[in-house]
C-alpha cells in the first residue's frame, strides 16, 4: 500500500503537537519528526522536509520561509501553518469551503497556506454574503473575537498556566494599533474593498473563538433582509462536513454564545441573530482555534492533498 511521507516541522509547537496527536497511529501515511538536536539544524531540516511527500510547517513566519527557500525536491507539496504566506502569489488559500473548487485547488497544489485562525470566522462569514452581492464590499466594518489564551501560541500557554495563581485579567483587548497581521488576510480572501477594524482579545480559558460581526441593514443594498442573509449562507454551506448554519434567530432571548462549544472538532458554527425593529444583524461564528482555526483545518487540507496522492499513484500503477 503506498504510505504518503509527511513531515511535521515544528511539531514542539501548539499547532504541531496537535496535528501530532491528530496524525498519530494513522497507518496510512508515515510520520516523520526530527529529535531535538535535529530539529536545531538547518541540513537535517533541510533533507527531512526535501524528502517528504508533503511537509507540514508549523513554525514562525521567518522560519516558514526559511525552510520553503531550502526546498529543492520539485515533488514536494507544502502546507504552511503560519502567516508567512497568507496572502502571498502562488499559494493556494487552505479553506476548503471557501467556494465549490477550493478543495480542488488545494488537492493539486503544491503550496497551500493554513488559515488564520480570526480570519477562518470572518472570511466564512463575510465571502459568501459580498460573492452575492448582499453585502457590498466597501461596507464600514468592524469585527469583534475573543480567544482562548493558547490563540498566542506555546510560549502564551506556558506563561498563562504558570500564572495562573496571580492577577491575571479574566478578558484583554490586544491589537490596538488596529494594526494586527490578519487584517490583510481577511480584506483579500473575504474580497473586502476597504481595510476592515479587528479588535480581538484572549479569555481566561485555554481554546475556543467567539466572533462576531454586527451590520446595519439601512447601509445594505436597497431591500437585503436578515432571511436574505440566511438564506445565503445556508446555501453556500449545503453539504459542508465542517460548517454548521443555525437557523436564523429573530424573536424572544438568545442563549449566549459559548466559545468553548465546538473545542477538539474540526467544526465551524455560524449564526446570524436579527432585530427587526433596530435594522440591525448580528453574525457570529464560533470554532476551536486549535481545531478549524489551526491543527484541525491543517488536516483537513492534509486529506486533500493526500487523496490526490493516492489517486496519482493509483493511475501511474494502473497506467
Amino acid at each position: 500500500m503506498y504510505q504518503p511521507l509527511v513531515f511535521i516541522d515544528g511539531d514542539q509547537g501548539t499547532t504541531g503537537l496537535q496535528i501530532h496527536a491528530r496524525l498519530q497511529g494513522r497507518q496510512d501515511l508515515r510520520l516523520l519528526t526530527l529529535g531535538e538536536a535535529q530539529r536545531k539544524d538547518p541540513r537535517h531540516r533541510a533533507e527531512a522536509i526535501n524528502s517528504a511527500d508533503i511537509a507540514l510547517l508549523c513554525l514562525p513566519d521567518a522560519a516558514a520561509r526559511e525552510a520553503v527557500a531550502s526546498i529543492r525536491n520539485p515533488a514536494v507539496r507544502v502546507i504552511d501553518a503560519s502567516s508567512a504566506h497568507r496572502t502571498a502569489p502562488g499559494w493556494v488559500y487552505g479553506l476548503p469551503e471557501l467556494d465549490e473548487r477550493q478543495s480542488t485547488r488545494i488537492a493539486q497544489a503544491r503550496r497551500v497556506t493554513n488559515p488564520g485562525c480570526y480570519p477562518t470566522g470572518a472570511i466564512a462569514l463575510l465571502r459568501p454574503l459580498i460573492k452575492a452581492g448582499l453585502l457590498p464590499d466597501d461596507y464600514p466594518l468592524a469585527i469583534h473575537a475573543i480567544s482562548g489564551y493558547s490563540g498566542g501560541g506555546r510560549t502564551a500557554v506556558e506563561h498563562h498556566e504558570r500564572a495562573a495563581a496571580s492577577n491575571l485579567a479574566a478578558l484583554q483587548l490586544y491589537g490596538l494599533e488596529l494594526a494586527h497581521k490578519h487584517v490583510p488576510e481577511i480584506e483579500r480572501h473575504a474580497g473586502l474593498g476597504q481595510r476592515p477594524v479587528f479588535v480581538p482579545g484572549y479569555g481566561d480559558y485555554r481554546q475556543g473563538i467567539v466572533l462576531s460581526i454586527a451590520l446595519h441593514l439601512r447601509l445594505l443594498p436597497t431591500g437585503v433582509t436578515a432571511e436574505h442573509l440566511q438564506a445565503c449562507l445556508e446555501q453556500h454551506y449545503q453539504g459542508a462536513r465542517h460548517v454548521q448554519v443555525a437557523p436564523l434567530h429573530t424573536h424572544g432571548p438568545a442563549a449566549p454564545l459559548n466559545p468553548e462549544a465546538l473545542n477538539d472538532s474540526n467544526d465551524l458554527r455560524l449564526a446570524l441573530y436579527a432585530n427587526a425593529e433596530h435594522g440591525q444583524v448580528l453574525l457570529t461564528a464560533v470554532f476551536d482555534n486549535l481545531g478549524k482555526g489551526a491543527s484541525g483545518a491543517a488536516v483537513q487540507n492534509l486529506e486533500l492533498m493526500l487523496g490526490a496522492l493516492r489517486a496519482g499513484s493509483l493511475a501511474e500503477k494502473n497506467g
